[in-house]
């Protein structure tokens, strides 16, 4: 597409047969010294597990942390002279924020972002420093959103949207192209979902050179509006969202995009919030790659079902940008989901020397204590009992029983 010139919010887009191949490559010339072609980088790990190679496209990498300043620089090219000098305003709690405010900052065009009220500090700062001017509204994005189309409407600026416009659908195909480039054996490319402009643009630019290549989608289990839609034939918007992953934390999906998925992608499935977990941590230990939930969903899809991926198979890995404290919680949460954190309950006679020995029975299983607490006055406890809870770090669900079979044999009884 040569990317639009002219398009307001509230006006249709064109048809979309108009996105084509075509216009993904115009797109990719556009971001010529924009974009980064981020690394491709091999996974023994996972490659072991799905039986064939399995190659991940580190967009995480990507200038902003994620994909999104692909769609946002495309998009925001393509105004008129005229709309840039009413500036461009979006929403976001993150990814899209920062890709907008760059890419506008790139192209010397003013933006104002709107973020939810209790957004993460760090996206916030990065967004600032990107150029944007940011106005903090709303605790959902769905009223953050609607002060930004407010904003549009009073000040004339262009809403750019994180996915629902042709080019921004355009520009994050450009992915796609760069996958066949760098890995041009693949047959199955494994791409998170929320709105669905990445998926979209990827199946556009691939199923046009390589109809061969199997597209997969991947929404979070408590955000997947894809699949009810796709059976309804219509976009659905789904009563309520929950999900760690924000990045595809979406209720409806994009009506650009989800008429292209319907037709060229090949499947969508979802994932549990302790497959994402697990998708994170594995990232950070076997890839030492830092990546965000939504951007981990594809390794997740791996790790969910390996023996059904025809390979050799892509993963995208959509974004990095996590905040710090989140990660901390998702890490010990994808800890216990791979059976390496334990937490449990026990009761001992509390007698001086009790919990030494207790110590002693996990120093001789090789369990790593992280917390301990206790519990004398509680009125479910005899005269003479406490009550402890360990938090322990393990090395899988194997030593996971063994830690409480050892604890059983002791004689302490096991709560938890």
């Amino acid at each position: 597409m040569a990317p639009s010139h002219g398009d307001t919010p509230g006006t249709t887009p064109p048809p979309l047969s108009e996105i084509t191949v075509d216009d993904v490559r115009a797109a990719h010339k556009m971001l010529a010294g924009v974009a980064r072609i981020t690394a491709m980088e091999g996974s023994r790990h996972l490659s072991g597990l799905v039986g064939s190679p399995v190659h991940l496209k580190c967009e995480n990498l990507q200038r902003t942390g994620s994909f999104k300043v692909r769609g946002a620089y495309v998009r925001i090219a393509g105004l008129s002279s005229e709309q840039r000098a009413k500036g461009v305003v979006a929403a976001s709690a993150g990814n899209h924020a920062q890709g907008v405010a760059l890419a506008a900052s790139l192209l010397g065009v003013r933006s104002t972002v709107f973020m939810p009220v209790g957004a993460p500090l760090p996206k916030v700062a990065a967004t600032r420093e990107y150029g944007a001017e940011v106005r903090m509204h709303g605790h959902v994005v769905d009223e953050t959103l609607r002060a930004a189309q407010e904003y549009a409407e009073a000040t004339g600026a262009v809403l750019i949207h994180p996915f629902d416009h042709r080019d921004v659908v355009a520009g994050q195909g450009t992915l796609g192209l760069e996958i066949l480039e760098q890995c041009p054996e693949v047959r199955t490319i494994v791409v998170g979902i929320g709105g669905g402009g990445l998926a979209a643009g990827i199946a556009v630019a691939v199923k046009a050179l390589r109809p061969d290549v199997k597209v997969v989608g991947v929404q979070a289990e408590g955000a997947a509006a894809y699949p009810p839609s796709l059976q309804a034939g219509v976009p659905v918007s789904l009563e309520s969202v929950a999900t760690m992953a924000d990045g595809i934390k979406v209720g409806r999906p994009g009506n650009v995009p989800f008429k292209i998925i319907g037709d060229l992608v090949d499947e969508v499935r979802t994932v549990s919030e302790d497959e994402l977990s697990s998708a994170l941590l594995l990232c950070l230990e076997r890839a030492k790659l830092v990546v965000e939930p939504a951007g981990a969903s594809s390794v997740a899809a791996l790790l969910s079902r390996p023996e059904s991926f025809e390979g050799p198979v892509v993963a995208v890995l959509s974004g990095g940008n996590v905040d710090p404290l989140l990660m901390q919680r998702i890490l010990r949460h994808g800890m216990a989901a791979a059976g390496r954190y334990l937490s449990l309950r026990l009761r001992l006679t509390d007698r001086p020397g009790a919990l030494a020995t207790l110590l002693g029975v996990l120093s001789v299983v090789d369990a790593n204590v992280l917390d301990v607490s206790h519990v004398r006055t509680d009125p479910r406890l005899g005269l003479a009992e406490a009550e402890v809870e360990l938090h322990l770090e393990t090395k899988g669900p194997e030593h996971c029983d063994e830690v409480r079979g050892a604890l059983r044999e002791a004689g302490y009884t096991v709560m938890a």
